[in-house]
């Protein structure tokens, strides 16, 4: 990774997945850094948020090439993300997670974007014969394989701030994790508890980071971006 950061010339943000956990507070860490002159999200309902930066265009995810003219900038920033409980069926849950960020994706290359973040999961593998874990690792092969000049892999571990919905065992966790935490030392530091805003403060510092090629950061590296 360089230790310079890209500074060269004011940035245009755009992010999908702006009202999730980690995509709200990245939101507001973009619209408060200098380095951004504008950030561009792509919302179903209106976020609420009134900035000079700021722009929202909300879509239709079943005719998403309608937008395709304003998925244009420098980095692309995807925080999407569900469960099969929220989203319904495996089928929908894929279409979430892969379908909707490779058409974004794709849009983004054709308006030439050079960079790519995004929100994985710790433990993504497409061989995984975990569906969830499978579905994470099946976008993150296709980034990877993809013609973005920056692509970057962030795989958080369980996800600490208040959701917007209820889920009864990341709340659990979130009381038990703390406690284990303090057992999890060298090579299992990745499996920590970690806050959202951490997560992405260090997915704005990634981005300015540019670094070339392909990477992905576990979230013990997360930790340490983000509280830079």
């Amino acid at each position: 990774m360089s230790n310079s950061v890209d500074l060269n010339s004011k940035k245009t943000a755009l992010v999908i997945g702006s009202s999730g956990l980690i995509g709200s507070h990245l939101v507001i860490q973009l619209l408060s850094n200098p380095n951004f002159e504008k950030v561009i999200v792509f919302n179903r309902r209106p976020c609420l948020i009134l900035h000079p930066k700021i722009e929202e265009h909300l879509i239709d995810f079943n005719d998403l090439k309608t937008i395709e003219p304003f998925v244009n900038g420098d980095v692309m920033f995807c925080t999407m993300g569900t469960t099969i409980k929220k989203a319904g069926s495996k089928e929908d849950f894929r279409l979430v997670d892969v379908v909707y960020p490779e058409q974004f994706a794709q849009m983004a290359l054709n308006n030439h974007v050079k960079q790519f973040l995004l929100i994985s999961s710790l433990g993504a593998d497409l061989e995984s014969t975990n569906f969830y874990l499978k579905t994470k690792g099946e976008i993150e092969t296709f980034l990877q394989q993809s013609a973005f000049n920056s692509v970057s892999i962030l795989r958080p571990s369980l996800l600490l701030g208040d959701r917007k919905e209820f889920r009864l065992g990341e709340k659990l966790a979130t009381y038990i994790l703390p406690v284990l935490s303090l057992f999890l030392i060298g090579t299992l530091k990745k499996y920590k508890a970690i806050e959202a805003k951490t997560v992405a403060k260090a997915m704005v510092n990634i981005a300015l980071l540019n670094k070339p090629g392909f990477a992905i950061y576990p979230s013990d590296e997360l930790q340490t971006i983000g509280n830079q």
